[in-house]
């Protein structure tokens, strides 16, 4: 083990595509495009992700470095995650008199199956959509399917799409989506920087960009928050999916699943 972690650290070459892709994307900077009332921040950890991505598919990546980075980015996380601690202190006052709201944020994040389960029933998605839907799809949850129902189950399919498809595309579509709905709605910032407390540092982070960069008056206040919010669903994230998400997504495919059987049960009478 310590000599892989020896190895890790002397891998010459995946530190120097990653000194290179800092160069370049630091070097391209943040960039706005309006979107009626909205903007869209262009950040460069966005650039950063799309060029990662890129270059994994060319010959200056090998299986070496990919194995390599893994570990790298928990612990950029994990000095992230410190960071949002040290922020956190100052904004006590704010993250107390926000009270009930933070605690009870992580409903929100069990509010989106509402939407998103019904969405993939519409394009023909089966048990599946019961892993895709239940939760932000990330390590616990990922657990938790396969511990309930076994990773190659049609559920165990389903999370582990959601799983590959966030690891990829999840901090691009959050850095987008975070901008523009903070600048496109009414909400205040604060509830926003909640809202990227989705447990996952790599996430939480690339939402949280664009929140500190639309509204620099507030960037420790905002940072606090999101850090309080990501510290807590990481703590209840997974007794929330148990308790609450699964069961309830269970019994939601149910009725949705019921109610479209009696419906095509009814059009093959009349016709």
């Amino acid at each position: 083990m310590a000599e892989q972690v020896i190895n890790m650290w002397k891998d010459w070459r995946l530190h120097l595509i990653v000194f290179l892709i800092v160069i370049v994307t630091e070097f391209i900077g943040t960039h706005e495009i309006s979107l009626g009332p909205g903007v869209i921040l262009l950040l460069p950890m966005l650039y950063a992700v799309i060029i990662g991505i890129s270059i994994y598919f060319t010959p200056l990546i090998k299986e070496k470095q990919s194995i390599n980075a893994e570990p790298l980015v928990f612990i950029s996380v994990t000095l992230l995650i410190a960071k949002f601690g040290v922020q956190a202190g100052p904004a006590l006052p704010e993250l107390i008199e926000a009270g009930a709201a933070i605690v009870l944020q992580e409903l929100g994040n069990l509010g989106t199956i509402f939407l998103a389960l019904p969405l993939a029933l519409f394009l023909g998605l089966k048990r599946e959509s019961i892993g895709m839907t239940h939760s932000v799809g990330r390590e616990p949850n990922l657990a938790l399917i396969t511990d309930k129902y076994g990773l190659s189950s049609p559920e165990g399919r389903g999370v582990m799409a959601i799983y590959i498809f966030g690891t990829v595309f999840g901090s691009v579509f959050m850095g987008l989506a975070s901008g523009l709905l903070a600048t496109i709605t009414p909400l205040h910032p604060y509830s926003f920087a909640m809202a990227t407390g989705v447990g996952s540092g790599s996430l939480a982070a690339a939402s949280l960009g664009p929140l500190v960069a639309a509204f620099p008056e507030m960037s420790d206040t905002i940072t606090a928050f999101s850090g309080a919010s990501n510290l807590l669903t990481s703590v209840t994230g997974l007794y929330a999916s148990i308790i609450i998400g699964l069961p309830l997504t269970e019994k939601l495919y149910k009725v949705l699943t019921r109610r479209k059987n009696d419906d095509s049960g009814n059009q093959s009478k009349v016709v």
